[in-house]
């Protein structure tokens, strides 16, 4: 499908170049004070899995802010809220426990990326610390730190992300609810009906 490919890291190194100590000693190995403060600040963050085959998935995880838990300097625990029940990150990580986290501030340009070893939890004294609303999770993903660092905001300025003068238009992108009746096709449901239960799900299912 492409040409040209890239296949050893001597060619990448020879086209983009080499990292600058910066960039190679803000690695670190545990969660600093710093690093707690970002967390404790972040609403939204993304888990990266992999499955033993190879096959990734990446999920969004949100909350209020400091929905997750920083235990101590190399542990922390991500609350598993209700979904849609595929399971694809946890059955990835039954089969291969190696995570990336990204946790993600608004209007904060730099992003914290964690990555670790994950174990799902059913510990009921832990679950209990994470509930919202009264409401405890019935699962927690627990993450044993292995590397952390900061990541510059390029991206989020080149993207534009936090500013809402850059958004796109969004006139001419079709529903969610279009998108899930003419990809699924579920016989007898209408787009109105997908909208309906995207609606119901969102006001009762959160939590």
């Amino acid at each position: 499908m492409f040409r040209d490919v890239v296949t050893d890291e001597k060619d990448l190194r020879a086209l983009l170049g080499t990292p600058s100590e910066v960039a190679l000693k803000k690695q670190i190995a545990a969660l600093d004070g710093h690093c707690r403060a970002l967390i404790a600040h972040a609403p939204f963050m993304l888990l990266a899995t992999a499955g033993a085959d190879g096959r990734c998935d990446v999920s969004p995880k949100g909350d209020p802010a400091g929905f997750v838990r920083v235990l101590d300097d190399t542990q922390l625990v991500i609350p598993d809220r209700p979904g849609n029940k595929r399971l694809d990150g946890m059955r990835n990580i039954l089969a291969n426990p190696h995570v990336g986290l990204l946790f993600l501030v608004p209007a904060r340009g730099e992003t914290l990326r964690v990555n670790g070893r994950a174990c799902i939890t059913r510990d009921p004294d832990l679950l209990a610390t994470l509930a919202v609303d009264g409401k405890v999770p019935g699962l927690a993903i627990g993450v044993e730190v292995e590397e952390v660092f900061l990541h510059c905001a390029k991206a989020f300025k080149r993207s534009g992300l936090w500013e809402p003068a850059r958004w796109p238009d969004l006139t001419s992108l079709t529903s969610s609810a279009r998108m899930f009746h003419d990809q699924v096709a579920i016989p007898g449901m209408s787009v109105e009906d997908f909208a309906r239960r995207l609606e119901t799900g969102y006001r009762t299912g959160l939590y």
